[in-house]
């Protein structure tokens, strides 16, 4: 492949190729892309969602996201602490943790 590979490209390109298209060019490529909202708010509604719905593995590479496109560890723990009464304290609990783990510290 001469252009980076996309994370789909890098998790399922070589089991289901299509889907990776599918994600890559329509989900991330069109969907992601509409002006109605921006990245920040997609990646909002998208953890939250995946929060509620207790889709870890997608949550970890959203939360990621979510804070590459400009939401802090502080507005989602918000986010995902106010969802608890709404989704259950077990999925808002495990989506704690993730974002804990993905923006603790690192030590050398």
């Amino acid at each position: 492949m001469t252009e980076k590979e996309s994370p789909a490209q890098r998790a399922l390109g070589d089991v289901a190729p299509k889907m990776v298209e599918l994600t890559d060019e329509v989900l991330f490529g069109d969907v992601w892309e509409r002006p109605g909202l921006s990245p920040r708010d997609r990646s909002l509604v998208t953890v939250t969602t995946l929060a509620a719905l207790y889709r870890g593995e997608q949550l970890t590479f959203h939360l990621r996201l979510a804070l590459d496109n400009g939401l802090s560890r502080e507005e989602l723990a918000e986010a995902l602490t106010h969802l608890a009464f709404y989704a259950g304290w077990p999925n808002a609990m495990d989506a704690l943790t993730r974002l804990k783990h993905i923006t603790a510290p690192t030590t050398a």
